[in-house]
């Protein structure tokens, strides 16, 4: 590592990054770093080479309370399974990781198109769950439950605006059957962000949500972020099961999608708090841009990317998508699937 290089990092990581590349690399040159955008982790990534290799740095900078003590045993696991980048130095204590970088193309890009890519991401998540369990770090359902709590009682919303969200809540958490007996090493955020394709294979990344879980959890948000027809649904969970049409699996898939929008919600309130930006503004209603707008207000630079109003739109929508997929007919029979197993 050239000291040139050195300087793109924060002066107390420096000697610590140049014994993890001696360690990882011995006398091999290595190329200058280059600063890559991170995650809302707040983690500095840097690109590098080595041996004519790609590789990327990743430097924890915040460990607090949110921190997941387990993450760095996860992603091992992960890359031992092939289903993450392969790892080359971990030093939790410092926070530090080498992996190779991988080339990413547009998911869009993916052969046979997004039927395709439904039925591989459910073969992922069915490698990632052939694991020994990742270690326990949450309870989802309390969890859920916290955030919705938190969110209600924020001063963010009007009185009662959340009380059909808290009936819906307690909905589904009667009828689902949360067994700790059944929980599998879990991704818990595999969004469009986390998910790598290298022109032949597909990779997940970031592992500072990890934990043993429901297994519905990583396909319900999936789900949400590739498969949004019934059609892609099938193709995801017959990645997953090896099985075809399943009415038990595709009812326990509709009551968990509308959950893990209740999580995002509650994740993305919490960091804009952590951040200590708050417009003392109470939402009297959640009327939210549909997808297809939001996407357009970021693209024409109405909506900043990761700014705090950005995040708060964004949460409320997964407030307003939560509600939404918590009603109707097709809920309404998930229901009585699941409930009668």
């Amino acid at each position: 590592m050239t000291t040139d290089a050195l300087h793109e990092l924060p002066e107390d990581r420096r000697d610590i990054v140049r014994s993890a590349f001696t360690t990882a690399f011995g006398s091999t040159p290595t190329r200058p770093l280059r600063p890559l955008a991170g995650g809302a982790s707040g983690a500095l990534i840097y690109r590098f080479d080595a041996a004519g290799q790609a590789y990327l740095l990743r430097l924890e900078t915040r460990r607090d309370a949110l921190r997941n003590p387990h993450q760095h045993a996860c992603m091992q696991a992960a890359a031992d399974a092939g289903v993450a980048p392969p790892l080359h130095h971990v030093d939790e204590a410092a926070g530090i990781t080498i992996m190779d970088f991988v080339e990413s193309r547009p998911l869009s890009e993916y052969p046979g198109g997004p039927g395709n890519l439904a039925l591989d991401l459910g073969r992922l998540i069915a490698r990632l769950q052939a694991t020994l369990p990742f270690p326990a770090f949450l309870d989802y359902p309390a969890v859920l439950e916290r955030m919705l709590g938190y969110l209600r009682g924020s001063g963010a919303f009007a009185a009662g605006l959340l009380d059909p969200h808290l009936e819906a809540f307690e909905c589904i958490r009667a009828v689902y059957p949360w067994d700790a007996a059944a929980q599998r090493s879990s991704h818990n955020d595999p969004n469009p962000n986390n998910i790598l394709f290298d022109g032949q294979r597909l990779w997940l990344i970031d592992w500072e949500t990890a934990f043993k879980n429901d297994p519905m959890v990583d396909l319900a948000i999936l789900a949400d972020n590739f498969a949004g027809v019934p059609e892609l649904q099938e193709e995801l969970l017959r990645g997953w099961s090896g099985q075809g049409p399943n009415p038990l699996l595709r009812a326990r898939l509709t009551l968990l999608r509308p959950l893990t929008r209740l999580y995002y919600a509650g994740l993305i309130f919490a960091i804009v708090a952590r951040g200590g930006v708050d417009t003392g503004h109470t939402h009297t209603d959640l009327r939210v841009p549909t997808p297809t707008e939001f996407r357009a207000a970021l693209a024409e630079g109405r909506l900043k990317m990761g700014a705090p109003d950005t995040m708060r739109t964004f949460a409320r929508m997964m407030l307003a998508g939560f509600l939404a997929g918590a009603s109707g007919p097709e809920f309404e029979s998930a229901l009585a699937v699941v409930r009668t197993g």
